[in-house]
């Protein structure tokens, strides 16, 4: 994912309500949204590497990667997305899983997570080194920099997943969720951050949803877990251009 904005504890019905889109290369191969035959993941699926960008399990753990946007940082290490897949194979809960990571996660390439089960919900990083922290009741950010660093197109969309938790009458009408991540709105010049990758790239990456020939927004995913267990998942996918390519929807339920 590059860019995600979540509800953490702040609706009477739903612990996590999260919203995110994923950008990549079109041709680096994925799968759908789907039910993993080999493994209690639901998720899209990195056909690469094998990882997920974004996963749940019926047990209500959830898991989202996204990289760090440096050109000076080489991309070397282990794949992100099997950050996410063994989080969510494994036994240890969040609180748990944070202190064990710290102690690998600098093999990885630059990578930042976040965890979720049905008590904890945690933040880790490993640029500039190896770091951990609990996340707090609320609504939080996170693109290709820190946790919650304020980027234009960040606080926009947990500007209106706030929106959304306190007015929406109906608790499962996502569709202005997705029409936050279909924004293309640039953000002005002197709003940009400078990531090193020059003026008009940051122009271009600065909307929510990134249309190219050769990258771009892949998928649209809204994940709501509610204080059951039970949630649901939503994907949308794009191709080159933003060609709409497809929706799924996946409900989980409480193990």
């Amino acid at each position: 994912m590059c860019l995600i904005a979540f509800g953490w504890q702040a609706h009477p019905r739903w612990r996590l309500l999260l919203a995110g889109n994923r950008d990549e290369f079109h041709a680096r191969p994925s799968a759908a949204l789907a039910r993993w035959p080999d493994s209690p993941v639901v998720g899209g699926r990195d056909l690469e590497a094998g990882g997920t960008w974004l996963g749940v399990t019926d047990a209500g753990r959830c898991c989202v990667v996204t990289n760090v946007r440096d050109p000076g940082d080489p991309q070397r290490g282990v794949s992100r997305g099997l950050l996410a897949t063994d989080y969510l194979r494994g036994e240890a809960g969040a609180a748990a899983h944070a202190p064990s990571l710290l102690q690998t996660a600098a093999d990885y390439r630059p990578f930042n997570l976040l965890t979720f089960d049905a008590a904890d919900a945690f933040y880790l990083g490993n640029r500039p080194m190896p770091k951990a922290q609990p996340v707090s009741p609320g609504v939080h950010g996170l693109s290709n920099a820190d946790f919650n660093t304020p980027w234009p197109k960040a606080r926009a969309l947990m500007q209106q997943v706030q929106a959304w938790l306190v007015s929406a009458d109906d608790s499962e009408d996502f569709a202005p969720l997705f029409t936050a991540l279909a924004d293309e709105h640039r953000a002005p010049d002197d709003e940009l951050p400078d990531t090193g990758v020059g003026l008009e790239r940051e122009r271009w990456l600065s909307s929510a949803f990134i249309r190219g020939e050769h990258y771009g927004t892949r998928a649209s995913t809204v994940v709501a877990i509610g204080h059951d267990g039970r949630g649901v998942m939503i994907e949308r996918r794009f191709g080159p251009f933003g060609h709409f390519e497809g929706e799924t929807a996946l409900s989980f339920g409480s193990v």
